[in-house]
Order: C-alpha cells, then structure tokens, then sequence
C-alpha cells in the first residue's frame, strides 16, 4: 500500500463521517468494524483507513471489512490506540506498506488487510458461531432480568405532543440497508401517511427521500443538525438514572426535547412509545433483531428488544429486508402483453363501427400511397 493524504481522527465511527471527507484518511478505533459504518465509510469515499483495533477479529463474522475491501478502500488494521496520540486533525501523512510516516518519521505500523485474511477470518468465525450464540443467548437472558421494567410498567412513558393514537407508526433506524428497504415502501408511506418516527440518523434517510420526519428518538449522536432543526419533535433517549448526554446538543441549537429515561436501545423505546401512545401498527425498518446485529453493535444480549417485540409484537410488521423479497422489473413479455391487452377493446370497437372502419379504410389507403404501393 501506497497511500498519501490528510487525516481525520475519531474514536467514534459515526461521528467521524460527518466531516470525513473524500480522498482523506480516515483513522478509527472499531473493534469489528460493522456493515453499518462500512457503508458509512464508503459513502465518504476515503483513500484510505487506519483502524486502530481489529477489523474483524474472529469472533463472529461481521461484514464489514469485505465490504469496504470490495469498494476498493484498503485498510491498514491493528495500529494500536497510540496513533490517536501521534496524529492530529488535517495532518498529512503518507502510508508505505504497513508503517505509517509523518514527516518521514515512522509513527506507527500495522497489518495491511486483504480479501484472502478477511475470508480466512469470516469461515473460523462461522465455525465457532454456536459457542458465540450460547454466550448470546445467556446474556440476553441475563439482561431480561435486569431491563423487565422496560415493559411491566417500571419506566414513565413521556408525554409528547405528536398524535400517535389509531394512527399506524413507521419507525425507521439507521439499520443494514435501510434506504433499499424505504424505496421498496415508498408507495405505503405514500398511500397511508403513517406517523414518521426516526430512531437518530433514521432521520437523515427520511431526508434523503423527500419525507419529513415527525418525531426523532435516541440519543442525538449520530443525526444531523439539519434533521435536528427540521422540525420534528425530540425526545432524548437518557440512561435510567436520568442522565441524557444528547440533551446538551439540543439545548446548544436551541431547540426544545423531551427525556426518556429507560434501559436498553432507542429503537426499542421508539417501538415502546408508539405502543403505549396507542398506535394502531407499527411497521419498522432497519431495526437490529438478530444475534449479528447486536453483536456489530457491541451488544452481548438483545434482552430489552426481546422483551419490547414481546410486548408490541401483536402490532409489529417488522420491513427490514423488505427490498430482497422482489427485485425484478416490467419484463418485455409483460409489456407486449399489457399493450395487447389495452388495443383489444380498441379493435373490438373498430370493427363493430361502420364510420371508424371507414375510417381505417382511409388511412390504410393514405399510408399505402405515402410508402408507393
């Protein structure tokens, strides 16, 4: 690898992306880099990426890093968290193999990744996915326990202004191919106006396709401040013992937001409130419902999202993967088809009317002299 360029530096994928930009060097510190901030990295268009930890490292097969090797990013791995330490924002270093320079000083070295190490790694991670599933399934069942308040009436619902009762919900997390899946939709959001309900950056995709948001959940960490300002209504997602981190950015824009102090993931307290608030369904999108999702989110369990779907399951239509149930286009034969299907009537008609068979004698008669027979 031969590398030049500026780098931009965050421990925090998700935030690294909003000014990363193309042709830069990114440096993260991702620890099984997931499908999720791969695609995030790619829409970024650097030249290159340092991680400063493992970009899959065995233990479950995240595919990440196959994604990013396959957009033709190459990825220097395993530096180690001191290159956080040796490099600073805008720097310009240049990337010699496996060795990182600044100023021709070495100030760090890692692995280079190539496609062959990354199946070598995914095939022994599928091979001890089982043991991965037992510790899955334990936890899980351990933070069950601790989170049940979630859903027998221990955690106050927070008032909000958005009207959710009899009204069907989307709710839309910033999930494994979440705008394919909101294309496939378009025609239901259309058609049905459902409440818009964002979990975080859920709402910069909403954006994206034309569609306003009406109520943003989560943490505010990964949305951004035009969604923020949009006009939506907040409501921050804060650790049970009340403290909310993402409330001090929505003060700083001077906006105004309600607090939901519960355990477990935003998109479970999205689901919850839609629930309680009323609502008739709820249709999600790009939500993290399997043991891989929770795993590429540094998650050892699923107990609160297990005991939320419980709940909220008999109105649940869960769209994720929606866009893979049908791929194809009008076919040729569908075409002919439908067009012989509209001339029939047409014809039928023609040849009961005496005035339009004249008609038609005429113009057959007009377009025999035009060609010259």
């Amino acid at each position: 690898m031969q590398v030049k360029g500026k780098v931009r530096l965050d421990r925090r994928t998700k935030r690294l992306v909003g000014r990363l930009k193309s042709g830069e060097i990114a440096v993260i510190q991702h620890q099984d880099l997931d499908e999720v901030a791969a695609e995030s990295l790619i829409e970024a268009n650097p030249r290159a990426i340092i991680n400063a930890r493992q970009s899959i490292s065995g233990r479950y097969p995240n595919p990440g890093p196959a994604t990013v090797l396959e957009a033709g990013i190459p990825i220097l791995d395993n530096v180690g968290d001191e290159i956080f330490l040796e490099l600073t924002e805008g720097q310009q270093i240049e990337i010699q193999g496996s060795e990182i320079y600044s100023e021709g000083e070495l100030v760090g070295r890692g692995t280079v990744l190539t496609h062959e190490a990354v199946v070598q790694k995914m095939a022994d991670a599928r091979s001890c996915l089982s043991q991965e599933l037992d510790k899955f399934v334990q936890n899980t069942l351990e933070y069950a326990k601790k989170e049940k308040d979630l859903i027998i009436g221990g955690v106050k619902i927070p008032d909000v202004d958005t009207e959710l009762r009899d009204r069907q919900v989307l709710v839309v997390v910033r999930g494994q191919h979440y705008r394919e899946d909101l294309f496939a939709i378009r025609s239901y959001i259309n058609e049905m106006q459902p409440v818009l309900v964002t979990v975080d950056g859920g709402a910069d995709g909403l954006l994206e396709f034309g569609y306003r948001p009406d109520m943003i959940v989560g943490d505010m960490d990964s949305v951004s401040d035009k969604a923020l300002q949009s006009g939506a209504e907040l409501v921050v997602h804060a650790y049970p013992d009340g403290r909310a981190p993402g409330l001090a950015r929505i003060q700083k824009l001077g906006l105004e937001a309600k607090v939901f102090a519960a355990s477990g993931t935003s998109e479970d307290i999205a689901m919850l409130l839609a629930y309680e608030k009323g609502a008739s369904l709820i249709v999600a999108v790009g939500t993290h419902s399997n043991m891989i999702d929770f795993l590429e989110k540094g998650r050892q369990g699923m107990g609160s999202t297990f005991l939320v779907r419980l709940k909220v399951g008999s109105i649940l239509i869960d769209a994720k993967g929606v866009n893979r149930l049908y791929r194809g286009g009008m076919r040729a034969k569908y075409f002919f088809q439908l067009t012989a299907a509209a001339l029939l009537p047409f014809l039928l008609v023609v040849g009961l009317s005496e005035p339009l068979k004249q008609f038609g004698r005429l113009l057959w008669m007009k377009f025999r002299i035009m060609i010259g027979f």
